[in-house]
């Protein structure tokens, strides 16, 4: 029986290339389609939305965090993909009774690019996993990363206010356009306008996910810091580590240009 390791480093025994399949992370969910494995998944979270047409025709398993186990079962897969981060530990244990299960553990690009290639070969497509890892390493190779030293904070949520810190995937791609995280605790991290107003960052950038920041939240945070630069900026693009990341260095240097013209 082929056994594979997962970014956690855990043996995942899988005696056939998976036949069905239970994506529960978004921006895995997308790679997998774009690999081609359409009639493969059985089941998704409400969460995978990309691509658009196959969201509507397959089956939902619940949220990231709040997985319908029992309908997950009947749907008989032989392997399911998760995350660390994305997913409930106690869930993914249960998953683990049914069949399967894959982990991902995504901090950096790199990162990013081992899950593609372990995927990869888990489902027996390979050499497509490979073109897509050049193609991805091809258009960061030719990103054009900012020389402004610019400081920078990045906002996940509202009531509270969190941001995203160090060791996250959201904070590498700040460094990979040449961004300085204000922020430099690990992880996801809640703030008060108090500390926001100390950090006194350059630049606010305002996720459109998980929350769905608008213009009338950067109003808002306009009142508390009216010098810093406040934009809201695409979250899929900056926390989607599949093959969004083919989209993510084009709107990094339109990003990036934007903020040196004005």
């Amino acid at each position: 029986m082929p056994v594979f390791h997962d970014q956690l480093n855990r043996e995942v025994h899988l005696p056939a290339v998976p036949k069905r399949i239970v994506s529960i992370v978004p921006s895995q969910t997308e790679l997998l389609f774009y690999l081609g494995l359409d009639s493969e998944i059985v089941g998704i979270t409400k969460f995978c939305i990309h691509p658009a047409d196959k969201f509507k025709s397959v089956t939902k398993v619940g949220g990231t965090k709040q997985l319908n186990i029992d309908q997950i079962r009947a749907l008989q897969p032989d392997l399911v993909i998760a995350n660390k981060e994305e997913n409930d530990q106690c869930q993914v244990e249960e998953l683990m009774d049914i069949c399967p299960v894959w982990i991902s553990d995504i901090h950096n690009l790199g990162d990013a690019l081992e899950m593609i290639r372990s995927v990869g070969s888990i489902t027996g497509l390979d050499t497509m996993a490979h073109t897509l890892i050049s193609d991805i390493t091809a258009a960061f190779n030719n990103l054009v990363s900012s020389h402004l030293n610019l400081r920078v904070a990045y906002f996940i949520w509202r009531k509270p206010y969190m941001v995203a810190g160090a060791d996250t995937f959201i904070c590498n791609m700040l460094q990979k356009i040449g961004l300085v995280n204000v922020f430099k605790a690990n992880r996801y991290l809640q703030i008060t306008p108090t500390e926001l107003v100390e950090a006194n960052p350059d630049v606010i950038f305002l996720s459109s996910e998980p929350y769905p920041f608008k213009q009338i939240h950067a109003e808002e945070l306009k009142a508390l810091l009216p010098q810093a630069r406040i934009v809201l900026v695409d979250g899929e693009l900056f926390s989607w580590y599949g093959s969004r990341l083919l989209q993510a260095p084009a709107y990094f240097s339109e990003l990036i240009n934007n903020l040196t013209i004005n």
